[in-house]
């Protein structure tokens, strides 16, 4: 026999998850597309750490949020478009405006700086989704948070100068999101970000700051890359 919930059933398991005011506003923090920690979203649901740790589970198994860890630190998010689309439509309907995101990162370290060895910052955030809308990747279901690289991504890095058959053959994770501490959305990291930060290094697009990991964005650079980013509105 069939034990499925019915839709009515699904639909009132979502919305009682919702319908808890900590819940609530920890989802509501979460709409503006920026990863928080369990620490940020227990400060936002005015809980202590254990609490926020249940309720943070109560969201996963419901499929509302997803969860990233990267190093010691794991990152929650939205589960998807679809949920903050209901969340927005009940927004309207509570009569309330959605929240935005305010970044305390020092503004040199959040336009562009160096993640290990690959771009991060409000400029590797851009150029991964960017990657993203053009179909340059597709995501690799056997890895996660893993990319593959398409066929015409294949076309156009090597048209913007990056060495995709070296990034290929190294002993590391081709291409994988990897979440900006800043900017709290991914970046895009692996042997493919590595390649794609030394080619706009050598060309001149960014440029090294003295004794920190901030990158500076070059008049040459800021051209570049803006062209870039508006072929993919045409």
């Amino acid at each position: 026999m069939d034990a499925s919930p019915t839709a009515d059933q699904a639909l009132a398991h979502i919305a009682g998850s919702m319908a808890e005011p900590v819940r609530a506003r920890m989802l509501c923090c979460l709409m503006d597309g920026h990863a928080r920690t369990a620490t940020e979203l227990a400060a936002v649901g005015e809980v202590a750490a254990s609490t926020a740790s249940a309720h943070l589970s109560r969201l996963l198994a419901q499929g509302l949020v997803e969860c990233m860890a990267q190093g010691k630190h794991r990152y929650y998010r939205l589960a998807g478009a679809s949920v903050g689309q209901a969340l927005e439509a009940l927004l309207v309907l509570a009569g309330q405006p959605r929240p935005t995101f305010e970044p305390t990162t020092p503004v040199g370290l959040r336009e562009a700086r160096r993640c290990y060895d690959h771009l991060a910052g409000h400029w590797g955030v851009r150029l991964h989704d960017h990657a993203l809308r053009r179909g340059w990747l597709m995501v690799n279901d056997d890895e996660p948070r893993g990319y593959l690289i398409s066929d015409p991504g294949l076309d156009a890095w090597r048209a913007l100068g990056v060495d995709v058959r070296a990034a290929s053959g190294e002993r590391r994770r081709l291409a994988c999101a990897c979440m900006d501490w800043s900017e709290r959305r991914p970046h895009l990291g692996g042997a493919l970000g590595a390649a794609w930060l030394r080619s706009m290094l050598d060309q001149g697009w960014l440029a090294p700051t003295l004794d920190s990991r901030a990158l500076t964005v070059t008049r040459r650079g800021a051209t570049r890359l803006n062209r870039l980013l508006e072929d993919s509105t045409t």
